[in-house]
């Protein structure tokens, strides 16, 4: 599980991203479409309103870290959901990738080893419980 200090250190992380949201959303999709552009046809055209989308589930999961008894089922709804859109497991590593490199760019020296530990965790977490969704668990 997540200590009090992952969780405030993801917390913070998040506030900060907060008003560069939109770059961050860009940079996010840009760099996951370089690092596999096959992923590129799983989305509309125009990525406006899944990038809403992406920072919206984004804020849910670290505002809910602090209940993860009652973020598991939204977890395993979401991965359950993304069956549909063609999501396979083997990209919930691509999109780890590129939401830690993507935190790396936005908050630059601030997202020290701790903060990516913090996050990779986190995410494991995410993956793991949507994988679960995924497979009807």
């Amino acid at each position: 599980m997540l200590t009090p200090l992952e969780i405030e250190t993801v917390q913070g992380d998040w506030r900060k991203v907060l008003p560069i949201a939109a770059t961050a959303a860009t940079l996010f999709y840009d760099r996951l479409f370089e690092i596999d552009p096959s992923l590129r046809s799983m989305f509309a055209s125009d990525l406006g309103e899944q990038k809403k989308k992406l920072l919206q589930t984004l804020g849910v999961a670290v505002t809910g870290l602090t209940d993860l008894p009652a973020l598991v089922p939204i977890a395993r709804a979401l991965g359950k959901r993304h069956v549909g859109y063609g999501v396979e497991p083997k990209h919930y590593g691509t999109v780890g990738i590129a939401l830690l490199w993507t935190l790396r760019k936005g908050l630059g020296d601030e997202f020290d080893a701790a903060h990516e530990a913090a996050w990779t965790k986190v995410y494991e977490i995410l993956s793991k419980t949507m994988l679960d969704g995924a497979a009807g668990m």
